[in-house]
């Protein structure tokens, strides 16, 4: 019986164990550090939300687990080609997000990418150097150059008679008054005169405000 299962086993040729294992927890780690880093303590300290949270840290583990397995098949041109493909997934079919999420978002892939498949080819230095400066950088723009996020609000307005560009300091006042936010500017979009509404774009400093929303384009 025994016999029988040894042979099982040696025709289906299953590897159970091998050295590149060290690789995979060793630069795992390391991602998984870096990605910290850039989504808990300079995303989500700025922003709060969890949403994006759950999705930088599931988005970039799967990216470097996927690159990581791929790598391991040795095709090169094949998976290029299908790199391009699992990113087109990303595409989700929802509102569309701000440019500074997707921005994140791409970083966190980008740096995932760069720890899965520089498994040989590249030392554990030089992908040390890449992430500290990706890192050091996205902290330098995000607290140090960048200190004051503008966020956004669109909103149906009903006062089509202050929306002429001589108006422009009443329609601030008045959307100040009614938002109780410190509007920075203010830009008029589609004007519907058959309703007499127009959809206006307020900009404003998140980080002074008592409230946000960022959900709203």
């Amino acid at each position: 019986m025994n016999t029988n299962f040894s042979l099982f086993f040696e025709n289906i040729n299953i590897t159970w164990f091998d050295n590149d294992i060290y690789m995979l927890l060793l630069r795992m780690f390391v991602n998984l550090f870096f990605l910290t880093i850039i989504i808990r303590y300079l995303y989500y300290s700025k922003t709060k939300r969890k949403d994006y949270l759950f999705t930088y840290y599931l988005i970039g583990m799967i990216t470097f687990f996927l690159c990581f397995g791929l790598k391991k098949l040795d095709i090169d041109t094949g998976m290029g080609l299908g790199l391009f493909a699992i990113f087109g997934i990303i595409r989700y079919r929802t509102d569309a997000i701000e440019i500074k999420e997707m921005t994140y978002l791409f970083l966190v892939i980008g740096l995932s990418v760069v720890n899965a498949l520089g498994m040989n080819n590249i030392s554990v230095a030089e992908i040390a150097i890449i992430n500290i400066v990706t890192v050091a950088l996205t902290f330098i723009l995000e607290r140090l150059w960048l200190m004051k996020h503008e966020t956004r609000k669109t909103i149906n307005y009903e006062r089509i008679d202050l929306i002429t560009p001589e108006n422009y300091e009443a329609m601030k006042g008045d959307l100040e008054k009614r938002t109780g936010l410190s509007i920075n500017r203010v830009e008029v979009g589609k004007i519907d005169f058959m309703n007499d509404t127009a959809l206006i774009r307020i900009y404003y400093y998140a980080d002074e405000q008592e409230f946000s929303d960022y959900h709203v384009s």
